[in-house]
Formats: structure tokens, C-alpha cells, sequence
């Protein structure tokens, strides 16, 4: 328990540090002029770390086919580099149909700086260089900016977004393996709660088809669901709020069959399947953004996004186990690309 509590804290410090950073810092801007629009923008800047780890949790859940004897563990580390594609590190503001707000060009006879990236903006992966707005047709506002990247090839030295996961697997009767990522509810900070459930379960099917049953490789069915979820407070100097908080959910469900073939201490092994990958990231209480002392219908619970990231999967990778102790390395194809490592411990 105390592995799979660190390794959610890990991960956890990760989200703590991003998307909570991003909100305190970034949200009352981004909202002041235009609920509309800010819902625009932050959508623009989220969407990518939305999909890559929500797809990254359907990673890590396996690395052979054969399913454990009766009462058989194995314990299993693992670490995703979900690949993202430069498409990924920015947004073209321009084309979000902004009505109240627009981007600072470079140039502008009032703020010649502009906006160093015009017309796209750095997505949470981007580099980090700050973007700003202003409102469309005042030529006195004062510009503002928008959140800039966590510069993730600067930082990690790969456009890599790393996914950590630990899980339990239990061998079951009938050559059935239940596999189980759980942490307790953990208070990342005063502001911050984070939690993690998965459960996954390997059957095998090559018992059930006749003239399979002997032949020296292994063939299951695998189902796994895993569900992420974030809940933040927000502390506002700007705008006037009541219970502001932000909540973030990740559902993440993939559907395998899975082979292998093991020679002496190495086991090759690949999956073929269906990942289903969704989320959704809110700004929720009430916020007056007009600073009319009441709260308008979309200044209660105002920002509300969802995202999407199903798709086909192809995995192929290897494994080495020495007496009880594995390592295995596989390479993901889909909408995200994913390279997985993992170390663990592998009994019966």
C-alpha cells in the first residue's frame, strides 16, 4: 500500500503543480473580460494534457498473456512517456471565435511586444512564454497574460508526458488475474485532494479453443477501467467568488486480447484492442466576473469541458524475468504514443 501511495503522490504533485498552478494563477484573467471566451482559452491550453493522460492511464496494465497459478502476485511499477505531437504545443487563438478579448499582435502601436507566438498561444506543453490579450476595440485597456507552458521538451528533454502507475495483480480460479491501482484520498496540499481506482481482469481464452489449448504460447482477454479525479480550491484577488473550486475527472477504459510466447527468461508480447479515454476539466461556485455584486447564469458553475480520446491500440513489447523479479519495456500505438517501462516483482 505505502508503493502505491507514493507513487500517487508523485503523480499527483505533478497535477498539483500544472493545472492548479495554472487556475490560481491564469483563471481570473482569463474569465474578467469574457465567461465565453475564457472558457475558449482555457480550453485551448488544457485540452492536450487532458487526452495524453487520460490515455495514459490504459497504459502499464500488463506484460505477458499468461495468467497467474492460484493465489499468484505479482507487484508492478511502470512509467508511460506519452509522446506529444508538436501540433500539441500550441493553439491558434485566432480561430477559437473570440467576441470580447483578442490576442496582442506584435506590433501593436500600444504594446509593441505583442505576443511573441501570434497568432498561437503555448498550450500547459508549450514553451513557457507568456501570451496576451486584450479587449477587442479599447485601445486604453490594459493587456493582460495568459498562462505560458510548462515547456515540457525544455524540462523532460522530450515533448514526453510521463504517466507513473503501480497496480497489484492476484491470480484468481479458471485462469482468471484481477489486477488493482488504488490510493487512498491524499491531500496534496491545504488546497489540493487527489485519488486513483483501477481494477483490471486478464482471462485466459486459449483454454476455450479447441486445438489452441497445446500450442506453446499464451492468449487472453483483458479488460481494464481506471478513474483519476483532482479537486482544487481557488483563492481569488480579483473577482469576487463564492465556494470556488475546480475538479478534474479522468475515466479511462481499454479493451485487449493480448499474446505472448515466453523462451527461457524472455517473453515477448503484444496487444491489439480499444481504448476508451474521457475526461473533464471545471471551474465551479459562483463568480462574479461582471462585478455587478449578483451572479449571472453563466457565472455559477461557469466553465464546463469535456474531452475525448478513444481510439485502436497496438502494443508490442518484451519481457525479462530474473527468479522473481521482472523488467519489461513496450511501445503503444494510438492516438497518443506511448513507450512503457516497468520494474516489478512476479510470484506463481
Amino acid at each position: 500500500m505505502e508503493l502505491f501511495k507514493k507513487t500517487a503522490v508523485v503523480f499527483g504533485l505533478f497535477f498539483a503543480m500544472s493545472v492548479p498552478t495554472f487556475a490560481q494563477d491564469d483563471i481570473d484573467e482569463l474569465l474578467r473580460e469574457s465567461v465565453d471566451d475564457g472558457k475558449k482559452l482555457i480550453d485551448g491550453y488544457i485540452s492536450p494534457f487532458m487526452k495524453s493522460v487520460t490515455l495514459g492511464l490504459n497504459s502499464g496494465w500488463y506484460n505477458t498473456a499468461k495468467t497467474h497459478k492460484i493465489v499468484g502476485i505479482d507487484l508492478t511499477v511502470t512509467a508511460s512517456a506519452m509522446t506529444i505531437p508538436k501540433s500539441d504545443l500550441f493553439y491558434d487563438v485566432t480561430k477559437l471565435g473570440l467576441t470580447k478579448v483578442e490576442l496582442v499582435q506584435p506590433g501593436d502601436p500600444m504594446y509593441p511586444a505583442g505576443s511573441p507566438d501570434y497568432p498561437n498561444a503555448p498550450t500547459i506543453f508549450g514553451p513557457d512564454r507568456s501570451p496576451q490579450y486584450k479587449e477587442k476595440g479599447n485601445l486604453l485597456d490594459q493587456p493582460f497574460d495568459g498562462p505560458s507552458g510548462l515547456d515540457l521538451k525544455g524540462n523532460v528533454g522530450k515533448n514526453w508526458m510521463p504517466v507513473p502507475m503501480v497496480h497489484l495483480g492476484i491470480g484468481l480460479p479458471k485462469g482468471t488475474d484481477l489486477k488493482i491501482r488504488f490510493t487512498p484520498s491524499i491531500d496534496l496540499d491545504d488546497d489540493s485532494q487527489f485519488k486513483l481506482f483501477g481494477i483490471g481482469v486478464m482471462h485466459d481464452v486459449k483454454q476455450y479453443i479447441p486445438g489452441l489449448k497445446l500450442l506453446p504460447f499464451d492468449l487472453s482477454a483483458f479488460v481494464g477501467y481506471t478513474r483519476l479525479s483532482l479537486d482544487y480550491k481557488y483563492t481569488s484577488t480579483d473577482i469576487q467568488t463564492e465556494n470556488a473550486r475546480g475538479e478534474m475527472v479522468m475515466n479511462a477504459t481499454t479493451m485487449q486480447a493480448v499474446i505472448s510466447k515466453k523462451v527461457s527468461v524472455l517473453t515477448v508480447y503484444g496487444g491489439l484492442g480499444y481504448n476508451i479515454a474521457k475526461s473533464n476539466l471545471s471551474v465551479l461556485g459562483k463568480w462574479d466576473v461582471n462585478n455587478s455584486g449578483t451572479y449571472d447564469a453563466d457565472e455559477i458553475d461557469p466553465v464546463q469541458l469535456n474531452y475525448a480520446a478513444s481510439g485502436p491500440r497496438v502494443t508490442a513489447g518484451f519481457r525479462l524475468k530474473l527468479a522473481v523479479f521482472t523488467l519489461h519495456a513496450d511501445y503503444t500505438l494510438q492516438k497518443y504514443n506511448a513507450l512503457t517501462v516497468g520494474f516489478g516483482i512476479n510470484v506463481r
